[in-house]
């Protein structure tokens, strides 16, 4: 039988995330001195150094702290889903997931799931982040997302993906724009044209490949994080945009119509994936939702 405690690893897993004793203390409603205290018995259960601790300077955990914190957090999770289980008889499907979007994707895929697993699981939680790729991966990596909407696209090792669906990359032009009555656009055709990048990882990089791919040097006249800031300033007739995903409607936050046309030759399509790390076992909440995902996006075939 193991001889540390679960009450440990909370302290552990507390202190990894917030980096320091008080506000672990303060997240687990215990005073820091029992934080401490916890800490101190784990280490000397495990026989190792986990926590660096500096007055002033919070704590940092060892190399063998986040080995052990990998695998607390899965444990941690294994034991509330029994809990949940048992307390429910197994019949209602309790808990909290924490899911994360690239901010682009968020709008096309989030609303819809959410609403849906809120209609069949009442009783879950559900906490949601929208972000760059890259905080996403952080996130994943710490244990703080159980799952997360993503490009195929520069996924790290540890991630573990399964593709939703496939979407085409298009020119996205001002109603006015010559080239906006051609039926599809080749991008040679938009080599002096002023162009509004977004510039946000992954977005940049597989803009950036398809220009390399039709040996063409784009002029990148203005450069934007956000989606939206992206359309509207296409609206207005600042310049196109190469994008991914497509709203429902072909116009701008301001109302202003936008026309969308595919990229001749047929650009290579971008895998969106669903992501979760994979040194952490799912708890039954995250299967749910991942199974849902499954259902409302089927994937290519």
């Amino acid at each position: 039988m193991p001889k540390f405690t679960l009450r440990q690893l909370e302290c552990l897993a507390a202190v990894g995330q917030l980096g320091s004793i008080s506000a672990a203390a303060l997240s687990l409603n215990l005073s820091a001195s029992a934080v401490t205290g916890g800490l101190n018995e784990l280490e000397r259960v495990l026989n190792t150094q986990l926590t660096i601790r500096r007055k002033a300077h919070g704590v940092s955990l060892t190399p063998a702290g986040r080995y052990v914190l990998d695998e607390a957090q899965g444990i941690l999770q294994a034991s509330g889903d029994l809990e949940q289980m048992a307390s429910g008889a197994g019949e209602v499907l309790a808990g909290k997931v924490r899911v994360g979007c690239y901010s682009s994707l968020a709008p096309t895929v989030l609303p819809g799931l959410l609403a849906e697993y809120g209609k069949r699981y009442a009783q879950v939680e559900v906490d949601f982040f929208a972000g760059t790729q890259q905080e996403i991966f952080q996130m994943l990596a710490a244990g703080n997302l159980d799952l997360a909407f993503v490009y195929d696209f520069g996924l790290p090792e540890g991630i573990e993906r399964t593709e939703l669906f496939r979407t085409e990359p298009y020119v996205l032009l001002p109603a006015e724009h010559p080239l906006a009555a051609e039926p599809k656009v080749p991008l040679v055709r938009l080599a002096g044209e002023p162009m509004i990048l977004l510039d946000v990882p992954p977005s940049r990089e597989h803009t950036q490949n398809l220009f390399e791919s039709a040996a063409v040097e784009p002029w990148i006249r203005y450069r934007t994080a956000d989606f939206e800031v992206t359309r509207s300033m296409v609206a207005r007739g600042l310049g196109y945009a190469v994008l991914v995903q497509r709203p429902a409607a072909d116009v701008s936050y301001e109302g202003l119509e936008l026309v969308a046309r595919p990229i001749h030759p047929v650009a290579r399509t971008v895998r969106v994936a669903l992501a979760r790390p994979r040194a952490i076992a799912p708890s039954k909440a995250a299967t749910a939702m991942h199974a849902l995902a499954l259902e409302l996006h089927k994937p290519a075939r």
